[in-house]
């Protein structure tokens, strides 16, 4: 049987979302049906919402959902009903990228995150719309359909409530320095754009053992407390400052590694010439589609800098969301300063308050 639903609803592009309530499918064979207990803001469903980024109109937005498994489909055999668990990102599990270890880099991506293609069944998830596969989960919603592949269970008492954005935001800018970075014990690394992303970045250097971490960022408050979560030094910046010049004040041959998340090409450019020789730029930050960097090829060859595209942070979502769990219980990885919670019939406040800058992480709470 149907189950009912609320869900926050999204008509069209830069249009606000609506609350109303639907009767949701129930799971197919390798999918379960998840009790949305919260549910975090990402940049990325702004992105969306306003048309930078693609979707399908009408649509059920949300991709950091956490909460307890209702229902489970007739194959689901690691998973059970009453599992605390987080949902991710989705992918196809067959393709060459996911068949060697690398499922952020799906190649049928796009259509099962951004394009509300329903991993598990052909039908749709609401009967008479709207779209609600957006990351294998459209969780802005009392209940969301998950495929499987793209939930994991979080054992122990942690509060369910506060671990949905480990499934995207948080593990991306963890995971670009834990995994795609990797940085050495030691190393010099900056972070450009400390939002929610570039804070968790931060805290992730702390733990790989980064010996100058380096905030970059507009906002004076927000560097404060880069440098409270582990940043050695920062730096305020605007259209007229050499950052590169700023930061090898600081370490005279510059950084070993930059991680990019503002998504801004000034700010991109100026990551790259903040790098020393052999250095790695870390692209993490989503400008809007068809935004060029520029990078002179001749000072790329002779410096032998390397540029490397990040989704995700390179996760593996069943054993990293875990591990940053494991992090957070062991106080090395404090992400719950980073929230702050609304109820779920304040979607437009939350939104409104991450999109002023007024706050790095909302989490929406369902009744």
């Amino acid at each position: 049987m149907p189950t009912d639903a609320r869900i926050a609803r999204i008509a069209e592009a830069e249009g606000k979302f609506e609350i109303v309530d639907q009767a949701i499918a129930d799971p197919g064979p390798h999918e379960v049906l998840v009790e949305i207990v919260a549910v975090g803001v990402c940049h990325t469903d702004l992105a969306v919402r306003d048309g930078d980024l693609p979707t399908n109109f009408p649509v059920v937005l949300g991709h950091e959902g956490s909460g307890r498994i209702a229902k489970c489909g007739s194959h689901v055999t690691n998973l059970s009903e009453g599992d605390n668990v987080v949902l991710s990102y989705g992918s196809c599990g067959h393709c060459r990228p996911c068949q060697e270890g690398d499922p952020a880099y799906c190649n049928d991506f796009e259509a099962l995150n951004f394009m509300n293609k329903r991993l598990g069944s052909e039908d749709p998830v609401f009967a008479d719309g709207p779209n609600a596969a957006f990351f294998q989960q459209s969780s802005f919603a009392t209940h969301a359909i998950a495929h499987e592949r793209n939930v994991v269970k979080i054992e122990g008492d942690t509060d369910i409530s506060l671990l949905g954005p480990l499934g995207c935001g948080i593990q991306t800018g963890a995971g670009a320095v834990l995994r795609t970075a990797a940085p050495p014990a030691g190393s010099n690394l900056l972070v450009c754009g400390v939002g929610s992303v570039g804070m968790s970045a931060i805290m992730a250097a702390k733990v790989a053992g980064c010996n100058t971490i380096i905030a970059i960022d507009m906002n004076e408050e927000r560097l404060e407390m880069a440098k409270d979560l582990g940043a050695t030094h920062s730096i305020t910046v605007n259209e007229e400052t050499d950052t590169a010049e700023k930061v090898r004040e600081i370490v005279a041959e510059g950084v070993d590694f930059a991680i990019e998340c503002s998504g801004n090409k000034h700010a991109a450019r100026a990551s790259w010439a903040s790098l020393a020789k052999r250095g790695t730029l870390v692209v993490v930050g989503a400008p809007p589609s068809g935004t060029d960097y520029a990078f002179d090829a001749n000072e790329q060859i002779l410096s032998g800098r390397k540029i490397v595209g990040c989704v995700e942070g390179d996760s593996k979502v069943k054993q990293f969301i875990p591990e940053l769990v494991r992090m957070y219980e062991q106080g090395r990885f404090p992400f719950d300063r980073l929230v702050k919670r609304y109820p779920f019939d304040k979607i437009n406040e939350a939104v409104a308050d991450l999109e002023n800058g007024k706050v790095f992480k909302p989490i929406l709470e369902m009744p």
